[in-house]
């Protein structure tokens, strides 16, 4: 039979994109469906626009740190529209450049949504389109909790971006990393933030000693946390909304929680659900024309991306695995490469580094402590940590800290993980994922000459 095009993609995001492009390159004819904006979440709605707003949220730290080195700065003000100009403007230039390299790339755009209506035909805008092979690429959503009354109050993270004003006082439901992002980049920029988290930290799943930097560092710069929420109640009033808590105890187990409940009330301006939770976006794709499975709500492939339709494949976030930008733009690449090209071995998802932008910023490869301790056991783990002052905030005398952690096997010497908590974090981690990916030892690490005077340098000198 002959087809349309050899690939057709879903989605203009992240992992679409480099899929469409690198099949395009190996010679395929290729066609993608958009109907928003192109670039994804990453571009419009998360990495992009987010890091550009902690760099903001870091100039009041930067203006009094700047008095330590005989700076005089004077009056200043913040100015919440010209900020959301500035970085929607960005967001334009970059959609264009997504736009300039599909056309560069001679893969063809359709400004519809894409629907099957069997397991080689589309349904795109007016047309029908057929293709060999089918790649879903349409990404996540954020998820509005149904056992919250009020619900309809509150915004989700993608409406930040687009507050016309900056809210004075804002209520954060969650304690994961984009919940806990907000918390700081909207306090940096003079907001009065609460947190409201189910657990007794923020950032579960990580480990626990970065957790507990962060949090304690959090609360030290002024954000409320509340721990241990167990339900919650948005009302709105006359002078804003008035969100009720009701929380355990810490020290209560489950058996006491009956007699340890608090309650709170906290007045805001505007309550995000920033952190619980994304799902796949799997409406309206018309996989029930189709083969294709779908388990605990995503998208199930193999380990090269596969549905349960031989032709037929996804990645990025609405498979639910790693949802992590540059996994998507590898896991679309990596079809391309397999269907068109030499094909490459299936990706690993072992020691993928990620980074938490929080304010201190946080990043770390491999095993925490305790996955370590449950993998190897705990007789085969040995730690090194330091914690210290960066030379940065000697002379303002600022308090704050720097944290470093590798966790390493005794019987082999591997350092299974690094972790770092303090400024730059992100930049240094990603140097030392090369060396935990490629299996270094605490050795190697010890045998490095470090660069001195250097945060970074903290890494190779620890003992």
């Amino acid at each position: 039979m002959t087809y349309d095009f050899d690939m057709f993609v879903i989605g203009g995001g992240s992992g679409g994109i480099a899929a469409a492009r690198r099949a395009a390159e190996h010679g395929a004819r290729v066609g993608l469906a958009e109907a928003s904006r192109l670039g994804g979440t990453c571009v419009n709605r998360g990495c992009v626009p987010k890091k550009l707003m902690v760099y903001a949220s870091h100039f009041p730290d930067q203006f009094e740190a700047a008095a330590g080195y005989g700076w005089a700065v004077g009056d200043r003000s913040f100015h919440w529209p010209t900020l959301m100009t500035a970085i929607n403007g960005e967001v334009s230039r970059l959609n264009g450049i997504y736009q300039n390299m599909l056309d560069k790339s001679g893969v063809q755009l359709f400004r519809h949504h894409a629907q099957f209506t069997d397991e080689h035909t589309l349904a795109v805008g007016d047309a029908t389109i057929t293709a060999a092979k089918i790649l879903i690429a349409v990404g996540g959503q954020p998820t509005r909790p149904d056992d919250i009354p009020g619900i309809d109050q509150a915004i989700t993270s993608d409406d930040i971006f687009h507050l016309p004003e900056q809210p004075q006082r804002i209520v954060i439901i969650g304690g994961g990393y984009i919940g806990s992002e907000f918390a700081c980049i909207l306090h940096g920029l003079g907001s009065e933030v609460t947190q409201l988290i189910r657990a007794d930290k923020i950032l579960r799943g990580f480990d626990d000693d970065l957790r507990a930097e962060i949090h304690g560092a959090m609360q030290r710069r002024g954000i409320k946390i509340i721990d241990h929420i167990e339900q919650v109640t948005i009302n709105k009033s006359d002078s804003g909304l008035t969100v009720k808590v009701t929380r355990r105890g810490s020290e209560a187990s489950e058996s006491e929680a009956s007699e340890s409940e608090e309650s709170a009330t906290v007045f805001c301006d505007v309550v995000s659900l920033a952190a619980t939770g994304r799902s796949p976006n799997l409406q309206g794709l018309g996989l029930d024309c189709t083969g294709v499975e779908i388990k605990q709500g995503a998208i199930a492939v193999d380990a090269h991306h596969r549905t349960a339709v031989p032709h037929i494949f996804a990645v990025g976030d609405v498979t639910d695995r790693v949802n992590l930008t540059p996994v998507a733009v590898r896991e679309g690449r990596e079809v391309a490469d397999t269907e068109f090209g030499d094909g490459p071995s299936p990706m690993s998802y072992d020691t993928i580094p990620t980074a938490v932008f929080t304010t201190p910023e946080m990043s770390t490869v491999g095993l925490g402590e305790a996955a370590a301790i449950e993998k190897f056991g705990a007789a085969d783990i040995q730690t090194f940590s330091s914690r210290f002052r960066s030379m940065y905030y000697t002379l303002p005398d600022i308090k704050t800290k720097t944290l470093m952690k590798l966790v390493v096997q005794k019987s082999t010497d591997r350092v299974l993980g690094a972790h770092m908590v303090g400024d730059h974090a992100a930049e240094i981690i990603q140097g030392i994922a090369i060396a935990v990916k490629m299996g270094a030892t605490k050795t190697d690490f010890d045998a490095t000459v470090a660069i001195h005077p250097s945060s970074a340098e903290e890494f190779v000198t620890m003992r």
